[in-house]
C-alpha cells in the first residue's frame, strides 16, 4: 500500500472528499463511477467498481440477465441447457 500523504477529515454525516490528483490518476469521473467498499481489518478500502460475472467473476463483455450480471462466455454456456 502507498501513502500519498493527503490527509482528509469526515464531515458531520462521515463524507470524505476524494482529491482530484487521486480521482484523475485512477480515472474516476464524478456522477458517473462508483466506487465499492471494503474492509480489512482496521483497514477502510475503497476500489472503483467494475461490475464481474456471477458465474466466472470476469469483468468482460458483462450484459444484465434477470437483474444478474453475466459475461459472453458464461451466457454462450447457458445456451447449451
Amino acid at each position: 500500500m502507498k501513502s500519498t500523504g493527503i490527509v482528509r477529515p469526515l464531515d458531520s454525516v462521515g463524507r470524505i472528499v476524494l482529491p482530484m490528483e487521486i480521482r484523475k490518476q485512477l480515472n474516476i469521473v464524478s456522477n458517473k463511477d462508483s466506487l465499492e467498499i471494503f474492509t480489512d481489518g482496521d483497514k477502510i478500502i475503497l476500489k472503483k467498481y467494475a461490475p464481474n460475472c456471477i458465474f466466472c467473476g470476469s469483468e468482460d463483455d458483462i450484459t444484465d440477465f434477470k437483474g444478474k450480471n453475466v459475461c459472453k462466455k458464461c451466457r454462450k454456456e447457458m445456451k447449451r441447457f
